[in-house]
C-alpha cells in the first residue's frame, strides 16, 4: 500500500479503537491509539501473511508465514480492529467486544478460537519469551519468515523480560524483531516516576542486540522505513530491537500524552469529539 492508503486504514482503525471501548464502557484506548501506527504498518505493508485466493487464512503453526505476538495484551482493541480490517474475521463482530459470550474478550486467548490469535497475553512480560520460541521453532523448520513482538516499556520493568533479552542474543535468534512501544506512559503515571527504564537502547544493546530507533513512532512513512529496516538487519546473528517513540493516545487530542487515558472508557460527548478527528475512510461496523 501507498502511505497515504496506510494512512487512511489507520485513521479508521482508530475510529475502531475509540467505538468499541465506548461500547462497553471498558479497555485501554490509549496505548492502543499509540500503536496504530505499527500494526497498519504490519500487517498491510510489512508481514508476510498466509494468502490464498486473495485472502487471508489463518492456520495456528504458522509455517511458512510471518508471525506477530502482542505481549501487552490489553491494547486488544486495536489488534482486534486490524486483524478485522485485514480480513481475519467479520468487521461486525467488532461490536461485541468485551460482552458476554464474545471472542473479542478484554484480553486476547486462543480457546476463543477468533482468527489470527495464536497465545493468551496480557499477564506483561510474557510475549518476547513466547516469540523466541516460535522464532527458534521456525528456524528448526527452515523457515526463513520472521517473528514480531511488540512490548509496553512499563512493561520492561517485568523480570521475564530481561530473561528473554539475555536469551536471544546467546542462541543467535536472528529471526526475530522486537518493538518496544516507548510512549512514556503507564497505568500509574509516567514510567521515570514509577520506575524508569532509563536508557533502553543501552540496556538492550549491552545485552547483545542490534538496536534501532523510530523516532516518529506515529508518522507512517517513518513505522514503514523503520520497519524495512529491520527486515534488513535481521539474519545476521543477533535479534533486532526497536524502540518506537509513540504517543500515548495519538490521534486524539484530549486523550495524547496522558497515562489517565491508559485504561478508561470515553463517554458519549468525548466519544463524538474523538470521532470528529478521524476519518472514516473503510465504513464503520
Amino acid at each position: 500500500m501507498e502511505i497515504e492508503q496506510l494512512e487512511k486504514v489507520a485513521a479508521q482503525v482508530r475510529r475502531d479503537i475509540v467505538r468499541m471501548v465506548h461500547g462497553c464502557q471498558s479497555g485501554h484506548p490509549g496505548g492502543s491509539l499509540g500503536c496504530t501506527d505499527l500494526l497498519v504498518a504490519l500487517y498491510f505493508e510489512r508481514m508476510k501473511l498466509n494468502e490464498k485466493g486473495g485472502k487471508v487464512v489463518f492456520e495456528m503453526d504458522g509455517q511458512g508465514e510471518d508471525l506477530f505476538f502482542l505481549s501487552n495484551g490489553h491494547i486488544s482493541p486495536l489488534l482486534y480492529s486490524v486483524l478485522a480490517r485485514r480480513g481475519y474475521f467479520p468487521v461486525a463482530e467488532m461490536a461485541t467486544f468485551r460482552k458476554l459470550n464474545s471472542r473479542l474478550q478484554g484480553h486476547p486467548t486462543p480457546h476463543e478460537h477468533l482468527e489470527g490469535i495464536r497465545i493468551a497475553s496480557g499477564s506483561l512480560g510474557q510475549g518476547m519469551s513466547v516469540a523466541i520460541g516460535a522464532a527458534l521453532s521456525k528456524k528448526l523448520n527452515n523457515d526463513n519468515s520472521l517473528v514480531y513482538v511488540l512490548m509496553g516499556d512499563g512493561e520492561q520493568q517485568e523480570g521475564q523480560v530481561w530473561e528473554a533479552a539475555m536469551f536471544a542474543p546467546h542462541h543467535k535468534v536472528d529471526n526475530l524483531i522486537a518493538i518496544v512501544d516507548l510512549n512514556g506512559q503507564q497505568i500509574d503515571g509516567p514510567t521515570a516516576k514509577v520506575m524508569d527504564n532509563r536508557d533502553l537502547a543501552a540496556k538492550y544493546e549491552a545485552f547483545g542486540w542490534e538496536v534501532m530507533t523510530v523516532e516518529e513512532g506515529n508518522d507512517m512513512a517513518s513505522v514503514v522505513k523503520g520497519l524495512y529496516e529491520a527486515k534488513s538487519k535481521a539474519g545476521h546473528a543477533k535479534p533486532v530491537m526497536i524502540i518506537l517513540h509513540t504517543g500515548m493516545g495519538y490521534g486524539v487530542d484530549f486523550m495524547m500524552g496522558s497515562h489517565k487515558w491508559h485504561g478508561v472508557a470515553p463517554n458519549d460527548e468525548q466519544l463524538a469529539a474523538a470521532l470528529a478527528q478521524l476519518e472514516e475512510s473503510m465504513g464503520d461496523y
